[in-house]
């Protein structure tokens, strides 16, 4: 079975969570995936599926002012560097103008060197906007027209 880009169920999400340090290492970021992302918006979640399993996934959605935000991206640790994250880009870049995104946005912590070069490489502006998350809490902020 070939790598192929589908939407992703809440099985997939369980799955995910299961293989947490897989896709993201020591940072604990399961709070974030919420099992409502994908029951609601399961045409801009999609997971990057082979034999072996996950190897990448992607959480988004297209907001009411035409953005498609995307919460989450993420790329098993045996499938970085194989450009399935810029796959997963275009895919859902690919669905969400379909739903009439007219631009997306993402964002990542200040200190998240791999996800802001990532960005950059796949076109997008980064600012950092101070207090983004709260008092003292800046983020960098990405976005690109479609």
């Amino acid at each position: 079975m070939p790598l192929e880009i589908v939407p992703a169920d809440v099985n997939d999400l369980h799955q995910v969570l299961q293989d947490h340090a897989r896709y993201w290492g020591e940072r604990d970021l399961r709070a974030l995936h919420q099992p409502v992302l994908v029951r609601e918006f399961g045409a801009t979640c999609v997971v990057a599926r082979a034999e072996d399993g996950i190897r990448g996934y992607l959480l988004g959605f297209v907001t009411p002012d035409h953005t498609g935000y995307v919460h989450l991206i993420a790329i098993r640790d045996d499938s970085r560097g194989t450009g399935l994250g810029r796959r997963l880009h275009t895919h859902f870049a690919e669905v969400a103008r379909g739903q009439g995104a007219v631009r997306l946005k993402a964002i990542t912590s200040v200190t998240n060197e791999g996800s802001i070069a990532f960005h950059r490489t796949l076109g997008f502006d980064a600012r950092v906007v101070e207090d983004y998350d709260g008092p003292g809490r800046p983020m960098v902020v990405f976005t690109r027209p479609l």
